[in-house]
């Protein structure tokens, strides 16, 4: 049962694979205390130190050899070899292989809930072997464990980013925290057809394509080069219609307030923060999983099924050393008021996207087998012919 001292004391928090601590920043907003942070890229490590000054910094799981009493254990590890725009290697990838440090880590532990961020495509790389090892890892240190896909845009935040939430806890229900709240998916209606999103980087096999919202933001492209989606907005003059956020427009997105990666800029060149903030966990979302950490509710297990091993994974589902469950969960928790994609970035410092990103782009589209609208394809046209004009000498 939840511990009733739970909602009248601040929990406290080891924050691990910590990034540029959007898993923290949410759960003090929660009401929580950060008491470590672990991580070892240094860019990371500069945001760490600014936003979260006097909170003692490791550099490097691997060389952590305990972790401190604290009551909840956080670790967004690193999605590289499992993501589809990384090399997917799988959950032994020489990257995502650094979860295993953590469930050392949690050999000679007791926080009261675990909890781990990653992408969705975890639940279906390799058959599901990576889900299949975290559970089972967790059963057998007599966890049990839960987790639920869900999209950002129930915070508010106009980026259609879904993602893996797994909660783990040996003395309480993860299940009244993860599946306790359901709103199911926002109607359509409520989206504006005045912006949309999509990634310029694709084109063959997908557009990333949004609905006034951006899409993924991503921690870089295929080739590992950090990369903005872009816009296409109907309404805006020629050469405003195909444009590109900022990055203090990306770090909105995400929840944190703007210029929160700017401590960066003195360990890397500013292409880095979108790398920073693609790998970032929305700050809402955490914020909502703070909340019902420390008070739980009450899951209605009305239509939950039994999951056999070695089933494709749901997008929620509950399990301990003896059974698992599929939870007929949305991914919405929440529906929280929704800002519009126009009123989160500023289109007036928007650059334009340039003329060979665009050229290709168009290319790419046109010999592809995807479905778009036609006056997305002709603005593409119209503004690579424009991004041609020669610039006016005065």
């Amino acid at each position: 049962m939840p511990n009733p001292d739970a909602a009248t004391r601040p929990l406290t928090v080891a924050g691990l694979f910590a990034g540029i601590g959007g898993v923290e920043l949410g759960l003090e907003a929660a009401g929580m205390q950060t008491k470590l942070l672990c991580e070892w890229w240094e860019p990371a490590q500069a945001v760490l130190e600014h936003r979260f000054p006097g909170i003692p910094l490791h550099d490097d799981i691997q060389t952590l050899t305990s972790l401190p009493d604290v009551d909840v254990v956080t670790a967004g590890f690193p999605c590289t070899d499992l993501s589809q725009a990384g090399r997917t290697a799988g959950i032994h990838g020489e990257a995502s292989g650094m979860v295993k440090h953590l469930i050392k880590l949690l050999d000679d532990a007791s926080p009261r809930w675990v909890v781990i961020e990653n992408v969705r495509n975890m639940l279906a790389l390799d058959r599901g072997t990576a889900m299949e090892y975290l559970v089972s890892e967790f059963e057998r240190l007599g966890y049990t464990w839960a987790y639920r896909l869900v999209d950002s845009r129930f915070t508010g935040v106009p980026q259609r980013r879904q993602r893996v939430i797994f909660v783990a806890s040996r003395t309480e229900d993860p299940c009244a925290v993860l599946f306790a709240d359901d709103a199911g998916e926002r109607p359509e209606s409520e989206y504006r057809e005045d912006a949309f999103g999509f990634y310029w980087t694709e084109g063959n096999t997908g557009l990333g394509w949004a609905q006034d919202a951006l899409p993924t933001l991503k921690g870089g492209s295929g080739l590992g080069i950090p990369s903005s989606p872009a816009m296409w907005i109907p309404d805006a003059e020629p050469g405003r219609a195909i444009v590109t956020p900022r990055i203090e427009d990306a770090e909105a997105l995400q929840g944190f307030p703007r210029d929160w990666t700017e401590a960066a800029l003195k360990k890397a060149k500013p292409g880095v923060r979108w790398k920073l903030v693609g790998n970032a966990v929305t700050v809402g979302v955490s914020q909502w999983l703070g909340q019902r950490l420390l008070v739980p509710g009450k899951y209605d297990e009305t239509g939950q099924i039994i999951l056999p091993k070695g089933m494709r994974w749901p997008t929620a589902a509950w399990g301990n050393a003896n059974q698992r469950w599929a939870a007929p969960v949305s991914l919405w928790p929440a529906q929280s008021e929704y800002q519009h994609l126009l009123d989160v970035v500023d289109v007036e410092d928007a650059a334009p996207l340039s003329l060979r990103a665009t050229a290709g782009f168009h290319g790419r589209l046109l010999r592809s087998r995807l479905r778009y609208p036609e006056a997305f394809s002709e603005a593409l046209k119209l503004h690579a012919e424009r991004m041609a004009e020669p610039v006016p000498v005065s």
